[in-house]
């Protein structure tokens, strides 16, 4: 680029050059006063070229320098490694720096640190096609009353219906609650074995080995988010962020006895009244029961009596409701529509693709009420470990648990 700088210069001159093929003046300059075409600079500058300290290590210094470090006893080592082992045993070849200018001679200045590395995680790409295939939870922090005081909001979703399947307000965030929540909720919901996929973050509760023995004797398959990769686990955090902007959520919470009618009366809401844009504008409680054709029929119905009667008000053709998707995707692959269909077209007829979901549907029609926590503990498997392990817990939290 300077030769093409040097021969361009003559015509238009040096700064429309060095505009032209991007090269900073300032650069041009420094190498034409370096180089062997411009004898000014070199007459002003005699002998710069061939200077040389006398201080200097020889060629041969420098040559056996880059040996040791380079050796297979320091090709691991950073140079203040090499430099104060060396020391020690009563050699000194060059200081440290100079050992960096040696290896950035030759291109050789990286990581040399022998240390771990970092593991491979794989994206996980999760698919829910009907209610109760994939669930995701988490658990966030509550205000309590006072400056350090928190209480644990743990929520189980169902990634297809965003229906709030279970949840429950604790004063501590530990795996055996974690385990005593995830087990009734399964029941609940009558989960069979190899039904179910949970997914979470990589939390202590989550990770614990408890949880993971649970999920085993469940037959619930259990995935985790990348470390550090909150979008891996969306659906939750967009859940919570509903939760904790709503209205009714204040900035801190007297005891945990408030958090927990806050919470029954928030999710009654979340799950039975509030319509979601990712669900086409239906309720979670609509879709989890597979109510979701009905509904979306009667909407059609609304419209093409709207659009009979005002067809000029429709300049893009007869409203439709718009449809509920077909699949939800946590990381959906390369390729795959994440689009949302057309509210605006002319079909005869009104296509849904929704399946039922599977196992007992709950009513729903009563409010939320505290779980019983004997009879949950009766209906475990003898052989689990949640009884084994909460015996001496479940008395004190026995009112901590709800469902949706």
């Amino acid at each position: 680029m300077h030769a093409a700088v040097t021969e361009l210069a003559p015509v238009t001159g040096v700064a429309d050059a060095c505009r032209v093929l991007d090269v900073p003046r300032s650069t041009y300059y420094r190498r034409q006063c370096s180089s062997a075409v411009d004898e000014h600079c070199r007459a002003a500058h005699p002998g710069r070229a061939t200077r040389r300290s006398p201080r200097a290590l020889s060629g041969e210094e420098r040559v056996r320098i880059g040996a040791v470090l380079n050796s297979e006893r320091f090709a691991d080592c950073a140079p203040r490694e090499v430099y104060a082992t060396l020391l020690d045993e009563g050699i000194y070849l060059c200081s440290w720096p100079t050992m960096y200018r040696i290896l950035r001679e030759a291109d050789a200045v990286r990581r040399r640190r022998d240390q771990r590395r970092a593991g491979t995680y794989t994206k996980p790409e999760l698919l829910a096609t009907r209610a109760n295939q994939l669930w995701s939870w988490d658990i966030t922090k509550l205000k309590g009353p006072t400056t350090w005081t928190y209480y644990y909001l743990y929520v189980i979703l169902d990634v297809y219906s965003r229906y709030v399947v279970g949840w429950m307000i604790a004063e501590r965030e530990t795996a055996e609650l974690a385990e005593v929540f995830i087990a009734e909720t399964c029941a609940k919901e009558g989960i069979a074995p190899e039904q179910l996929t949970l997914h979470a973050d990589r939390g202590s509760a989550m990770t614990s080995q408890c949880v993971a023995h649970l999920l085993v004797d469940l037959g619930v398959t259990k995935t985790h988010s990348r470390p550090q990769v909150s979008n891996d686990n969306p659906f939750s955090e967009a859940q919570f962020k509903t939760v904790k902007y709503h209205p009714s959520t204040p900035d801190r919470f007297g005891s945990v006895e408030d958090a927990r009618i806050w919470a029954r009366e928030l999710f009654q809401w979340y799950n039975h009244a509030h319509h979601h844009t990712g669900i086409a504008l239906l309720t979670p409680a609509t879709v989890h029961r597979g109510q979701a054709p009905a509904v979306l029929a009667a909407r059609l119905d609304v419209l093409r009596a709207a659009y009979h009667a005002h067809p000029e008000r429709f300049v893009r053709g007869a409203p439709r409701p718009a449809e509920l998707p077909a699949a939800v995707w946590i990381n959906p692959p390369v390729g795959e529509p994440t689009t949302a269909p057309p509210m605006f077209d002319a079909p005869t007829e009104l296509t849904v693709p929704v399946q039922p979901p599977v196992g007992p549907v709950s009513s729903g029609e009563t409010a939320q009420r505290p779980l019983d926590t004997g009879a949950r503990v009766a209906r475990l498997e003898p052989t689990s470990s949640v009884a084994r392990q909460t015996a001496a817990t479940l008395p004190q939290f026995e009112s901590n648990l709800s469902h949706a």
